[in-house]
């Protein structure tokens, strides 16, 4: 071979790993985010909604913003019916697809979190369960991959006894008052008792504990027994069909829906349309607004529906569910950008994107900035708060539309801690933790 030959194939085999390099940073620069989905199943109604509000946030921060610092988000849909044994299959399906893995997982259901608590440290792929999952997983220096801001179960029951007392007059002012708590008799809907035994015994109101099995489409024993206990306030912790017969139940024995409130996850529209009008009055726990009217909603409309209104809405946009949908994708894309700022515009690592989340400070500025302004409240996340404890807020049905209440709640973090702490060293002793320390 000659000295021309030579450095041809010298450039040659260089522009080759060149071109290599080029082609696999160009697959790097993919952020993938799996979601696990039921849009068929008991519960479609309700996890509808929520798919749109990730697909859609994702794809307009694509198409809008051209990915986060370069790095364009993929996604894939695994369908799991809310079916936990189904969820932990997608996970495993899932969990090291893209080129850096999962950035991490939704799971959308509470039984799914609890089996994946495990499997997250090991795997090195974060847990974000939004408002739900174990309430303890809010003690990070337990529950390193674990992830539940903006508020537990816990914090919410809290948010809602404030709530009760402001309505009665003063704390004082429930004492003797006869509480009901409606629950899907699950995992989920059991984590709420705890806290609501726990304030009974400190206020004096009277608690009464009324599961609801799966998927609760029938109801009626049940209302028997609340009309003759008389309850002056009911707090629902449903999901799905439950809610909306729950809902009809209670316009059927005529009970004041003015004192009948359900957590976030029993205040969607599909809950409430069914009964329109007799349901005004009808209260929920939430952390962000309903409606289609931010700013977010517009960029939306405009970037994937293409300024066709009535795609956007026959997609949801702007239901409850749905904008829970977009907060939590929010929060997933906010931990990418907050994570690049350490380790580089590039794709995320589990490892990385948990560093993100556990950093993560959404400021009212940033809020604005995404179109998000008075849409929901900001979060900062901590090594040893997994959960912030935000305000909860209280959205009121008028017989067709969602609005807030004035004032945005406190959890009780004197009652709440303290037993999330508590939980959470049980948890270590029982497997073995040696919680880390925050400093």
């Amino acid at each position: 071979m000659n000295i021309r030959n030579l450095v041809l194939t010298v450039a040659g085999i260089a522009a080759g790993v060149s071109g290599a390099m080029e082609a696999k940073q160009a697959v790097a620069a993919e952020q993938f985010f799996p979601m696990l989905v039921y849009r068929t199943g008991a519960y479609a109604p309700s996890g509808i909604p929520l798919a749109n509000g990730f697909r859609d946030y994702y794809t307009m921060i694509n198409k809008r913003d051209g990915g986060v610092n370069g790095v364009t988000l993929t996604f894939e849909e695994c369908e799991t019916q809310y079916k936990t044994n189904v969820g932990v299959e997608c996970y495993e399906k899932l969990k090291n697809k893209g080129e850096t893995g999962a950035s991490l997982f939704n799971p959308y259901s509470t039984g799914i979190t609890y089996q994946l608590i495990p499997k997250a440290s090991v795997d090195e792929v974060p847990i974000l369960s939004m408002g739900y999952g174990r309430t303890s997983a809010a003690d990070g220096r337990v529950f390193e991959w674990i992830f539940n801001f903006p508020a537990t179960y816990w914090s919410q029951a809290s948010s809602f006894v404030k709530y009760m007392s402001r309505q009665e007059g003063g704390y004082d002012k429930l004492q003797g008052k006869k509480l009901v708590h409606l629950f899907h008799n699950s995992a989920y809907g059991k984590e709420a008792n705890p806290t609501l035994e726990a304030l009974s015994k400190r206020y004096g109101f009277k608690l009464t504990l009324m599961p609801v099995d799966h998927p609760g489409q029938e109801q009626k024993a049940t209302w028997l027994q609340i009309r003759r206990l008389k309850p002056d306030w009911i707090f629902m912790s449903g999901w799905g069909v439950m809610n909306q017969v729950a809902i009809k139940e209670a316009v059927g024995i005529r009970f004041n829906m003015d004192r009948m409130v359900g957590n976030w996850w029993s205040g969607s529209d599909a809950d409430v349309l069914p009964t329109a009008g007799a349901s005004a009055g009808y209260t929920s726990a939430t952390f962000h607004d309903a409606g289609a009217g931010y700013q977010v909603h517009k960029d939306i409309i405009k970037y994937v529906y293409n300024g066709d209104e009535a795609a956007a809405k026959e997609n949801k946009v702007g239901e409850v569910l749905y904008n829970r949908g977009l907060v939590n994708a929010m929060f997933g894309v906010e931990a990418v950008r907050t994570a690049q700022a350490k380790f580089g515009n590039k794709s995320m690592s589990g490892k990385e994107m948990r560093w993100g989340l556990e950093n993560l400070d959404v400021t009212a500025a940033q809020l604005k900035k995404l179109g998000m302004e008075g849409f929901t409240q900001p979060v900062k996340v901590s090594c040893a708060d997994h959960e912030t404890m935000g305000a909860v807020g209280f959205q009121k049905w008028d017989g067709s539309k969602w609005s807030l209440t004035k004032e945005w709640l406190k959890p009780m973090r004197d009652i709440v801690r303290p037993m999330v702490e508590a939980d959470a060293a049980m948890y270590a002793k029982e497997n073995g933790i040696t919680p880390r320390s925050c400093g």
